[in-house]
C-alpha cells in the first residue's frame, strides 16, 4: 500500500513539473489568435482567467517556421549562448579538477581552511559578488564582451566544491598503491583521478552547461550590446503580438537540455549513486 502511495504522488509531481514543458509544446504549435485568446488575462490585456487547453484547437507550425527561418536575432542569441556554454564549461573543467583533487588528495597547508572558503564563496549569491565582478571587468577592459560572462562562471566555487567531494570518495589505499609503483601526482591525476572521477565531471559538466544556457542575470549586467546576448534574454523581449515567437524559442531552447540530459543520464545516476554525491 505505501509503495502504491509513492508511485501515486512521484507521478503526480512529475505531472507537474511536466506541465510548464507541455504548456511550451502546445504553445509553439497553436495559432496567434487561439494564443491572443487565451493569454490575454495574463498579460493584462482583459479581465478573468488564462485558458489553457490540454491541445491546441487550431494547429499551426507558424511559430516555429518564423523562429527558425525568420527571426536572425534568435540564431544570433543561440550561438551566444552556445559560446557561453562551452566556453564556461571548458574552463570549468580545465581549472576545477586539478583545484578539487588538490584539495580533496594532497593534503596542502590550509587545504581545509580553502575548502571551507569554497564553500561558502558557493554560498553566496550573484548579487553579492555583482558589483565586485563588474569593478574587476571593467579594470580588465572586458566589459560588454562574452568574456565578461564566461570568465566568472569559470572560476566558480561549485564545480571545485562537487568534484572536491567525489575525489575524496576515492580510497587513499589505491593511490599509494600507485605511488609504490612509481607513478607520479601527474600520472595518478591522469590516469587514476580523472576516470575514477567520471560521474563526477559529468555531473559538473551537466551542471554548468544548464546553469550558464539559463543565466539571465550576468549578461544583463554585464553585456550593454544586445547583439551579444545570450538565448535566454530573448524571451523577456516578447509580448502578446508574438506570444507564439516566445513559445517556439522557449522549446527550440529547451532542446540541448534535454538532448545533453537524454546522453549523459546513465552517468548522472551513478554518480549520485556514489558516496560523494549522496549528501
Amino acid at each position: 500500500m505505501r509503495r502504491k502511495i509513492l508511485w501515486v504522488s512521484l507521478a503526480l509531481f512529475a505531472l507537474v513539473m511536466l506541465f510548464p514543458v507541455w504548456v511550451a509544446v502546445t504553445g509553439a504549435i497553436s495559432s496567434d489568435w487561439e494564443l491572443t485568446k487565451n493569454l490575454r488575462p495574463i498579460l493584462g490585456a482583459a479581465q478573468g482567467f488564462a485558458q489553457w487547453t490540454l491541445l491546441p484547437r487550431s494547429p499551426s507550425f507558424r511559430s516555429l517556421v518564423r523562429v527558425l527561418l525568420d527571426s536572425p536575432g534568435f540564431f544570433t542569441m543561440f550561438w551566444n549562448s552556445v559560446v557561453i556554454s562551452l566556453g564556461t564549461l571548458a574552463g570549468q573543467l580545465l581549472f576545477a579538477a586539478p583545484a578539487a583533487w588538490a584539495l580533496a588528495k594532497l593534503r596542502l597547508p590550509g587545504g581545509k581552511r580553502l575548502g571551507s572558503l569554497y564553500m561558502v564563496l558557493m554560498l553566496l549569491p550573484f548579487q553579492v559578488l555583482m558589483y565586485p565582478e563588474y569593478l574587476m571587468l571593467r579594470a580588465l577592459g572586458l566589459l560588454d564582451s562574452l568574456w565578461a560572462v564566461i570568465l566568472p562562471g569559470i572560476f566558480s566555487a561549485y564545480p571545485v566544491f562537487l568534484l572536491t567531494r567525489f575525489f575524496s570518495a576515492i580510497p587513499d589505499e589505491i593511490l599509494e598503491a600507485a605511488r609504490l609503483d612509481g607513478a607520479g601526482e601527474w600520472q595518478i591525476f591522469r590516469y587514476m583521478a580523472l576516470p575514477l572521477g567520471l560521474p563526477g565531471l559529468t555531473s559538473v559538466a551537466i551542471l554548468g552547461f544548464l546553469d550558464s544556457w539559463n543565466m539571465l542575470e550576468q549578461p544583463m549586467t554585464f553585456l550593454k550590446n544586445k547583439a551579444l546576448w545570450p538565448l535566454s534574454l530573448f524571451l523577456p523581449e516578447t509580448t502578446l503580438a508574438d506570444a507564439g515567437l516566445g513559445f517556439a524559442a522557449a522549446l527550440l531552447m529547451l532542446l540541448p537540455a534535454l538532448l545533453l540530459f537524454a546522453q549523459c543520464r546513465e552517468a548522472l545516476e551513478q554518480s549520485i549513486a556514489l558516496p560523494g554525491g549522496k549528501e
